[in-house]
């Protein structure tokens, strides 16, 4: 399965190219205000996924994190936290090594992807946000290809075409 999304200004060219490419028998699809959002259509937020991520992460690092930090502490017998005695100093180490395991999440798990977003999702997400319209074509690539060269005469800011890898 192939995708085609055009970029387009404003609501009259997204419906004139629907219309243009439903003429010729391609289904499509508009994302914009009044039409489909992205969530609607299946975009994929990468700050929401980031965090299930991260969450996701931080439930097996931060336990982990802390019995090593603890174990680490007792097998070596190093004595950095003496003030703590015997028992406090194994649990101190737990905790840093807790909090080591918290930013091995954040960075392992698409913290900084939360941070500086990552793949085109989002920048069409920010597109759709300043009021801009997308409109999408799914099918084979014969049909994009027929798609492509009818949204070409809307001279859209932006046309990009996909190829779904992971149906094989």
């Amino acid at each position: 399965m192939n995708y085609l999304v055009a970029v387009l200004s404003d609501r009259i060219q997204a419906e004139a190219a629907y219309l243009e490419l439903e003429k010729s028998g391609i289904n499509s699809t508009i994302l914009g205000k009044g039409y489909k959002t992205a969530d609607e259509f299946g975009l994929i937020d990468p700050k929401e996924e980031a965090r299930k991520q991260v969450k996701f992460m931080a439930v097996w690092l931060i336990p982990f994190g802390f019995v090593a930090g603890a174990t680490f502490n007792v097998i070596t017998g190093l004595d950095t936290f003496a003030w703590a005695g015997k028992i406090g100093s194994p649990l101190i180490a737990g905790l840093l090594g807790a909090g080591s395991g918290a930013l091995g999440s954040i960075f392992v798990g698409g913290g900084v992807g939360m941070v500086t977003g990552s793949g085109d999702a989002l920048p069409y997400r920010n597109r759709l946000d300043a009021g801009k319209y997308l409109v999408v074509v799914q099918g084979q690539e014969s049909l994009t290809r027929e798609a492509t060269r009818i949204l070409r005469r809307f001279d859209p800011e932006n046309i990009q075409g996909y190829a779904d890898t992971s149906t094989v």
